[in-house]
């Protein structure tokens, strides 16, 4: 589940006490980015179990991420030590762009709760959102190149499949109290758009290549229909949720529902698998996500636009 910027990982978490503070300076790693995504994304496959976070680490978890997409490091260090996290600035071996990677200290049950990679050096303009990594196959994957693929970009991946926790407690996309849904807020706060990728099987109800929708917003955003405009002139079948009955337009996902609150672009991404598997329309359609995410890293553009 590698862009121009900063990585922030939620991964494997802390000293058990929450008030560890952050020692010496910031630490550097030369990496492969993509195969770090790839590689923390590959544990939700083991479905260990998942306890989401306390309302108070949440909080604190929030306020760092806050002020590490505010531009100051040390201030987002001290404040997601006190949550049990730590600050890696990356650099991405094949591109040489730098990441800031907040992770957990350890490989407790925190290390299930999620990471987000964002620009380190440039500023957020927007995120791109992987819920279900590993259940919804491939989009980790899709969400890494997006990363790569466009400046001024956030990363926020789960850490957990979507049925590890106790009922849909893992099931990020439609619970509040995980520190993927604490992220994302931040970055809505901000006013930074986002697009979240989901992954659907191919039926007779679900004959499309993409499932495009607002969430919980029943309109259209300018976004959503540039989006759905660039899969049509690649030849993806798109169904667009604002002008058509479809299924799975996540209307009751809550990051979609928070964004329609704070009025931030939101855009709800449901793929077949020839569409990020690899096959034969995945290519066309990282294309079509990529010029959306193009569109708002133009300074000149607003960002919710």
């Amino acid at each position: 589940m590698a862009l121009f910027g900063v990585a922030l990982l939620l991964s494997g978490c802390a000293r058990s006490a929450p008030e560890a503070e952050e020692e010496g300076p910031v630490s550097r790693e030369l990496v492969d980015l993509g195969s770090r995504i790839a590689d923390y994304s590959r544990q939700a496959a083991d479905r260990a179990p998942y306890t989401p976070p306390t309302g108070t680490r949440r909080e604190r978890l929030a306020r760092g991420v806050g002020h590490l997409l505010d531009g100051d490091l040390d201030r987002a260090r001290q404040v997601l030590a006190s949550a049990g996290f730590r600050v890696t600035r990356l650099t991405d071996a094949a591109t040489g762009r730098r990441y800031d990677e907040v992770a957990a200290r350890g490989d407790g049950p925190e290390a299930r709760w999620g990471r987000l990679y964002a620009h380190a050096e440039a500023g957020v303009r927007w995120s791109v959102q992987v819920p279900h990594p590993v259940a919804d196959r491939d989009t980790e994957t899709l969400g890494a190149r997006l990363l790569e693929g466009a400046p001024h970009g956030a990363l926020v991946v789960a850490g957990a499949h979507r049925t590890s926790g106790r009922g849909n407690t893992a099931d990020v996309a439609h619970r509040t109290d995980s520190a993927f849904h604490a992220i994302v807020l931040e970055l809505q706060k901000r006013d930074i758009p986002g697009i979240q990728l989901h992954g659907f099987a191919k039926g007779a109800s679900r004959p499309y290549d993409a499932i495009v929708s607002s969430g919980a917003a029943h309109t259209a955003s300018e976004a959503a229909e540039r989006l759905a405009d660039l899969m049509d002139s690649s030849d993806l079948r798109v169904c667009r949720g604002w002008s058509a009955r479809c299924p799975l337009e996540g209307t009751t996902n809550v990051q979609g529902r928070a964004a329609e609150r704070h009025g931030t672009t939101f855009l709800h991404v449901e793929l077949a698998p020839t569409a990020r598997d690899g096959g034969s329309k995945a290519a066309p359609a990282q294309a079509a996500l990529t010029g959306v995410l193009a569109h708002w890293s133009n300074p000149r553009q607003s960002v919710n636009r």
